[in-house]
């Protein structure tokens, strides 16, 4: 008895017979065979529908990835003369500073920050939409020898820098500095401004923040309570540099957190940039936006307000005080009347002065003409 006779599912496939074209079905177990390639064509359709968003994503991932660069135009050019400094990687719309500098190379950095370099013929330039930027910059010879560097790196927000090797020619050259001792730290993390100074800044109260960064030992022996140096800048001045003692050790290869407290002077305000310097070297530069003391401005406007009251208030008392009073009671002046010209007298006609002769009151039964007098004498009794 075959497969097909006995009735098993899927017999007639088997046997390569029975197959129904109209159907697409078997007729043993109704396996579907003729669906199956639109299903295939609708998931190939939907996966090519669904690829551009797939891979949207992943551009602008590719284009944050991307690196600051810088160019120049002449790897050596001498005093006097002038460069194009061109970068493409950077962030949009952000203002740079670009120096040229000595005693440096890409690798290590500026030994000494911005003390080796030439500022006052340094250049500012903002980089535009896509992040590129191009400007011309005059040759200046930096305070410090050669190898030299065409430095830039960003004012605000995070810290970046990208180092060009560029020559000064006619400048001199001398080799980098060594390292005093085995230990060498390096910084290994962005640094970052801490904690909040209160509401008395408001009031013109010195800002005071904690400056966090993360260092390691690069070196092959350990480097015990180093001394940092950290300065504080305002503007275009030189910072004034403190230093601060970190307790510890830092053994070689190992990282550690570093926490300096850093304190601006009594009613501070505008851009400043906090600067950490380990020997030579300068190791953070992080800028700090002080907001302005409102506090003490509105203070001045109210004692402005308040003490010239307080002075009147005072003056009228000891006026009141020392005027002279009569019999308890204040003396009045009468003030004289004003009359516009052209108005009638209000005032009253002065009273008829008074007779000092007295006058006889008529009798009621004698008429005036026939009142006796005292002067006229009568008839009888006339002598």
């Amino acid at each position: 008895m075959t497969m097909y006779e006995a009735g098993v599912p899927g017999a007639d496939v088997a046997e390569g017979r029975g197959l129904v074209p109209d159907s697409g079905k078997v007729r043993g177990g109704g396996v579907v065979t003729a669906g199956a390639p639109k299903t295939l064509v609708l998931l190939t359709a939907l996966l090519l529908a669904l690829l551009p968003l797939l891979l949207l994503p992943a551009l602008p991932a590719s284009a944050a990835d991307a690196k600051p660069e810088v160019k120049l135009s002449r790897a050596q050019a001498g005093k006097g003369g002038d460069i194009t400094v061109s970068g493409t990687g950077w962030r949009p719309g952000t203002l740079l500073m670009m120096l040229i500098c000595g005693q440096a190379l890409p690798a290590g950095g500026v030994i000494g920050g911005t003390n080796s370099c030439a500022n006052s013929d340094g250049r500012a330039v903002t980089t535009d939409a896509k992040g590129s930027f191009s400007k011309e910059m005059p040759v200046a010879e930096p305070p410090k020898p050669c190898p030299c560097v065409v430095h830039v790196a960003t004012v605000t927000g995070e810290q970046t820098v990208v180092d060009a090797p560029f020559t000064v020619a006619g400048h001199p050259t001398a080799p980098l500095p060594r390292q005093t001792g085995a230990g060498r730290l390096a910084v290994l993390a962005a640094a970052r401004l801490e904690g909040d100074s209160g509401v008395l800044v408001f009031f013109g109260a010195p800002p005071s923040r904690r400056l966090e960064f993360t260092v390691g030992n690069l070196g092959s022996a350990p480097v015990r309570d180093p001394v940092f140096q950290v300065g504080t800048a305002h503007g275009v001045f030189a910072p004034q540099w403190e230093e601060q003692q970190w307790r510890g050790t830092i053994a070689p290869g190992q990282k550690v957190q570093v926490k300096l407290p850093v304190q601006l002077s009594a009613g501070a305000h505008g851009d400043y940039q906090v600067s950490v310097k380990y020997g030579t070297k300068v190791l953070v530069e992080q800028p700090w936006g002080v907001g302005r003391p409102w506090g003490v401005t509105i203070f001045w406007l109210l004692l402005a307000v308040v003490v010239p009251a307080a002075v009147f208030r005072i003056g009228m008392a000891i006026v009141d005080r020392l005027r002279p009073r009569g019999n308890g009671r204040h003396r009045t002046v009468r003030l004289p009347a004003f009359r516009r010209p052209g108005s009638r007298s209000r005032t009253r006609p002065p009273a008829a002065p008074k007779s000092t002769t007295t006058t006889t009151a008529a009798l009621p039964w004698f008429t005036p003409d026939s009142a006796p007098s005292e002067n006229r004498s009568t008839t009888k009794g006339h002598s």
